[in-house]
């Protein structure tokens, strides 16, 4: 969540910040009326408190000099009813305000370049050379019938389209990934956490998924759970362990030493995938269950970028340890997430599509989530700051074996094991 004084006082600085991002029009003019009037309105407000203040200091005065007073009263009664009705359109508009201000997006920092959507994001790097085939290389889903890694039609049936079920090698090979990535992340530095896959909406608002993307969550009454702490809260199914992750110091005052915090986590993670019709219908590239281990970190602010920089290192070199080729992107602001600052996308290469797919991103949201989730330190002077908290995959497990399959194939079919995973299957 942005400042929301910040907007107040400098709404036309800020908006040209926010100006890298595709916002509808018609939402910024209601933001600016919005706010334009909740400021005239306080300012009327602060005025007739005054005068009352300043009236009601005239009440002795009056006393001594043996004047009527009643007329006095009489001012001092219509002030207060005027106040009182001020009050109420401020705090509405407050209101208002503060609704809208849920769902504007976080404000791209100088590292985001402008531009209108993935077309106009900037390759950094390239690591890897893409392997050349003597054949023409398959996709990932046709390899997985060939293998029986996966059956598409057993998923559909069990539950809707965009579910699949792991089998055989396939399966193992999904877990052997899972434990892989949890250890080379704690390696690097990174403390290994497990936690529930489901959530409250507090905590869901905390890291920006509500409450502009609820139609994106798969939503869960609580009604349906003893919940001795009646909170009253709805339950979701997390799409990301960012969201556990991030919020397990929601509403805390974290100790400046004990700062970064490093912390991994697999989790299953849910999407409903809404508006993605048409798209990666075929495959495991787009699903409404997934597995996923991720990386978040919690900083100081001064530290952040450098936090950064580790996480893409330490998602690189994962991607480099499984020999699979893949580049560093930048976004632009048109394809910026929600609560990012700015993202650093790494795209894997799959032969079978000839093409770099999004496999993580790493991004920075400096203290847009620690405003909605109140996370905060202490620094050298006792003062509490709100911290910088930053999240990215490391890896999509799905992606990585879809890597894997496409750049592991063979003429007939079959698909070579990496090296180091050789391991993880005995």
């Amino acid at each position: 969540m942005i400042d929301l004084k910040l907007l107040i006082n400098n709404f036309e600085g800020t908006i040209k910040e926010l100006s890298k991002r595709n916002i509808d029009k018609n939402f910024l003019n209601t933001l600016k009326e919005t706010s334009i009037a909740y400021k005239n309105k306080k300012t009327s407000l602060e005025e007739l408190q005054a005068t009352q203040n300043a009236k009601s200091k005239m009440f002795a005065q009056y006393k001594q000099e043996g004047k009527d007073i009643n007329l006095l009263k009489e001012e001092c009664d219509k002030l207060k009813i005027e106040i009182s009705n001020e009050l109420k359109e401020v705090t509405a508009l407050e209101e208002k305000l503060q609704n809208l201000s849920h769902i504007i997006p976080n404000i791209p920092d100088n590292k985001t370049p402008f531009g209108k959507d993935e077309n106009d994001n900037v390759e950094i790097k390239k690591v890897l050379t893409p392997k050349s085939f003597s054949f023409t290389p398959k996709e990932h889903w046709e390899l997985a019938e060939i293998n029986g890694w996966i059956d598409f039609e057993r998923g559909v049936k069990l539950a809707k389209s965009r579910f699949s079920v792991f089998m055989g090698l396939g399966a193992k090979l999904e877990r052997a990934l899972i434990n892989y990535m949890l250890d080379f992340n704690t390696k690097h530095g990174f403390n290994e956490i497990q936690t529930p896959a489901i959530v409250n909406s507090e905590m869901m608002f905390g890291t920006g998924q509500l409450p502009k993307f609820e139609n994106d969550l798969f939503k869960i009454s609580d009604s349906t759970f003893d919940d001795d702490t009646k909170k009253g809260h709805d339950l979701y199914l997390i799409p990301t362990a960012e969201v556990t992750l991030t919020n397990l110091y929601h509403d805390e005052i974290i100790d400046i030493n004990k700062l970064p915090l490093m912390m991994t986590a697999y989790t299953p993670c849910f999407r409903k995938e809404a508006g993605s019709a048409g798209r990666d219908t075929r495959g495991i590239i787009r699903q409404h269950q997934f597995d996923k281990v991720e990386l978040v970190a919690i900083t100081s602010q001064k530290d952040s970028d450098e936090m950064q920089n580790k996480m893409v290192t330490c998602a690189s070199l994962l991607l480099e340890s499984l020999g699979l080729p893949h580049r560093l992107v930048q976004l632009c602001g048109g394809d910026l997430g929600f609560s990012a600052s700015n993202t650093i996308d790494i795209e894997v290469w799959l032969p079978g599509q000839n093409c770099y797919r999004e496999i993580s991103s790493i991004s920075n949201t400096r203290d847009f989530q620690a405003r909605r989730a109140k996370i905060r330190y202490k620094d050298e002077n006792k003062k509490n700051i709100l911290a910088h908290t930053l999240n990215g995959s490391s890896l999509a497990v799905g992606r990585t074996l879809v890597a894997i399959m496409e750049n592991y194939q063979t003429e007939n079919g079959e698909i070579q094991i990496p090296e180091v995973l050789r391991e993880y299957l005995r």
